[in-house]
């Protein structure tokens, strides 16, 4: 945790957000990352994210079960969805979402978004040329060397 911490600082001082985290798997660090949304002009750039790209990149690898990923925050809706996907066994963090939004970090309106129906969305979905998406899925559905996620 003090090394996620330590990155969230620096990212501060280098035009970041104040966010970090490092993935740990066995003991050891195999994967970090700071808030890199500004500096990289990237808003999917979150510490968590960049951390967890850090750690698959490493490792050669998508899936880290085992893995617990230490965040200096406790992660936003992206995050978590991203953690989930990795398959990270464990979030440990350390500022919770209240201290985020009282420094104008406030994902409320995300979680408020996700937990909605469709057609009561704030962002508009609209499903269009499904029958051809439709083919896709079905050609990797009869792929037989398809590596599952």
């Amino acid at each position: 945790m003090r090394r996620a911490i330590a990155l969230s600082r620096a990212s501060v001082e280098t035009g970041g957000g104040p966010f970090g985290a490092v993935v740990v798997l066995d003991g050891r660090i195999v994967g970090e990352g700071s808030n890199r949304v500004v500096p990289d002009g990237d808003p999917t750039a979150h510490a968590e994210v960049v951390a967890i790209r850090d750690a698959c990149r490493r490792l050669d690898t998508h899936v880290l079960e085992g893995a617990v990923v230490y965040t200096s925050c406790e992660p936003c809706p992206m995050c978590l969805a991203a953690i989930w996907w990795a398959r990270v066994t464990e979030i440990v963090y350390a500022n919770d979402r209240v201290a985020a939004a009282d420094i104008g970090f406030d994902d409320q309106a995300l979680y408020d978004e996700v937990a909605r129906p469709l057609e009561a969305r704030v962002l508009p979905l609209r499903r269009l040329a499904a029958e051809e998406a439709a083919e896709v899925f079905r050609a990797w559905e009869a792929k037989p060397d398809k590596v599952a996620y």
